[in-house]
């Protein structure tokens, strides 16, 4: 794997509010669900803001409590105002962004991203106009770029993979990349995310909600 960095990337990461987030898991993570959700997408974002590929990351959401704590990481904060969707909070900000920079869009239930995994995907879809890179299933995406002048038309959620094809944006064919295509939706996304090596955060939310013998092995 290279770590050639042919663009500097505005990373936009959309962040639903923590009461709204891992639907998925709500019956498993109980009282700690917010928690977790917020964990996820702070691990993420620190990581995304160690890549060497990415200039700035710019946070998309809706609730002013959870700003601070991406501020405190160093990212920028955009309050999205009425929620209108994923896909519509990612083109607020690569509209605050602007169409000269190279832009990319990051799910923010990555906890186990490593950088140098997500810096080697950006230098590969630096040579496509549009890239996506799909996620541990194969159905929906965790990434998709734009190259400086090029529209910004994200179509992430559900079997969002068929839908980047549809629109003509090149599918990054990557492998060793399991840091940045395993997204948590479930307890067992959670458990292969811990496998890998999940954010501080994480393991500590996860530590609550895991049966104690997993817990006891986290990484």
């Amino acid at each position: 794997m290279s770590n050639t960095v042919a663009a500097a990337w505005a990373l936009i990461v959309p962040v639903k509010p923590p009461t709204l987030g891992k639907s998925r898991l709500a019956d498993d993570a109980g009282a700690h669900r917010a928690a977790l959700a917020l964990a996820v997408a702070l691990d993420t974002v620190e990581a995304a803001l160690r890549c060497e590929a990415v200039s700035q990351v710019l946070v998309v959401t809706a609730d002013p409590s959870a700003a601070d704590g991406f501020t405190a990481l160093g990212a920028r904060v955009l309050r999205e105002g009425s929620p209108q969707g994923l896909n519509s909070a990612l083109r607020q900000g690569a509209e605050a962004v602007g169409s000269a920079t190279a832009r990319a869009a990051l799910q923010a239930d990555l906890p186990a991203l490593r950088p140098a995994e997500l810096s080697y995907a950006l230098s590969a879809a630096s040579a496509f106009p549009h890239a996506f890179l799909a996620d541990s299933a194969g159905t929906g995406t965790v990434l998709y770029t734009a190259l400086p002048g090029e529209p910004f038309s994200p179509a992430f959620g559900g079997a969002s993979r068929a839908r980047h094809l549809a629109t003509g944006a090149a599918e990054l064919p990557l492998a060793d990349l399991d840091s940045v295509r395993t997204d948590v939706d479930t307890l067992d996304d959670l458990r292969a995310a811990l496998a890998l090596g999940a954010g501080p955060r994480t393991r500590r939310v996860a530590s609550r909600i895991l049966p104690a013998p997993s817990a006891d092995r986290l990484p």
